[in-house]
């Protein structure tokens, strides 16, 4: 039996690009659960209420894989990251992060290089041999498609 990865967090202010993001996770067969937020803030809020990170039929699970935006209103992507490395958390339990971006400025990549929450730099849009490349780096315990 193919063992998958039981949540993927995709934070992103833009419907479409969360749909597309979507189609190519659930075709990929790699998580059990997706869950889309649309604001940073949301994403704060979804990771730091209570979750129970051993039981993988619980309504909320924590994520090991986040696809995070960096222009989003409000609150963007490298002020979410500042906001989470405040979060309370297991190190063993921290998901990885790869941060999605339509910007073509190179200080982001030069920026994202250097936070250690950030453990990858794609531009968008998310690609099913993108997720076959995250997998195989971060997660060669889990198979996909």
């Amino acid at each position: 039996m193919k063992q998958k990865l039981k949540c993927v967090l995709l934070i992103d202010d833009d419907e479409p690009t969360n749909f597309m993001s979507n189609m190519i996770l659930e075709e990929a067969d790699c998580t059990n659960h997706i869950q889309i937020v649309q604001s940073a803030k949301k994403a704060l809020d979804y990771l730091s209420s209570p979750i129970d990170l051993h039981n993988e039929q619980t309504s909320h699970p924590y994520p090991e894989l986040i696809f995070l935006d960096i222009n989003m209103p409000a609150m963007n992507g490298w002020e979410f990251l500042e906001r989470y490395s405040q979060l309370k958390q297991n190190d063993a339990q921290r998901p990885i992060i790869i941060m999605l971006t339509t910007s073509i400025n190179p200080d982001d990549q030069l920026k994202a290089e250097k936070t250690p929450w950030i453990d990858g730099f794609e531009n968008k849009p998310l690609t099913s041999k993108m997720v076959e490349k995250v997998m195989a780096k971060y997660f060669q315990e889990y198979q996909i498609k």
